[in-house]
């Protein structure tokens, strides 16, 4: 923008200025303005405005919960055969799903780095990850509760 158009607005707003002015001061012939509402009238009408409709007890309706009421639960089965799976459990974690991990076919020095990165990402989100089988494993995200526990000789039977 050049100096001359920076130079023309600026005396354009001061003439717009002068108009709003020429346009707020009342002609002598007008009527005068009818009196504004009382400070206490309108904080009675804001009040008003403010209060919800009072409830209608319904007949026969049930009062539910809103922590009841939750999105479905999923359970995720996982049978990695390579550690690069791992990840794609740890997702399962944070999306708040339960993971039961079978390491059955993959080798043992394998299936130990799984449970390795598992256990971290399981700390990470305040979940907990719980031994329930020989290679078998049960990964709760921080939404879930675990209670009870399996007894180890059942799968030392087997070893």
């Amino acid at each position: 923008m050049s100096f001359k158009d920076k130079f023309k607005n600026f005396f354009y707003l001061e003439e717009e200025e002068e108009e709003m002015q020429e346009k707020r001061q009342p002609a002598p012939a007008q009527q005068p303005r009818p009196e504004p509402p009382r400070q206490a009238d309108q904080d009675w009408r804001q009040k008003e405005r403010r209060k919800p409709a009072p409830a209608r007890p319904q007949e026969g309706a049930n009062v539910v919960s809103l922590q009841s009421i939750k999105k479905s639960s999923k359970m995720i089965l996982s049978e990695p055969r390579v550690y690069a799976e791992a990840q794609d459990i740890a997702e399962h974690l944070k999306n708040k799903r339960t993971v039961v991990v079978n390491l059955q076919r993959i080798d043992h020095g394998s299936g130990t780095r799984i449970i390795d990165f598992l256990s971290g990402t399981v700390y990470a989100l305040g979940g907990d990850i719980t031994r329930i089988g020989q290679d078998i494993f049960l990964c709760v995200p921080e939404n879930v509760e675990l209670s009870g526990e399996i007894s180890e000789f059942l799968y030392d039977e087997f070893e």
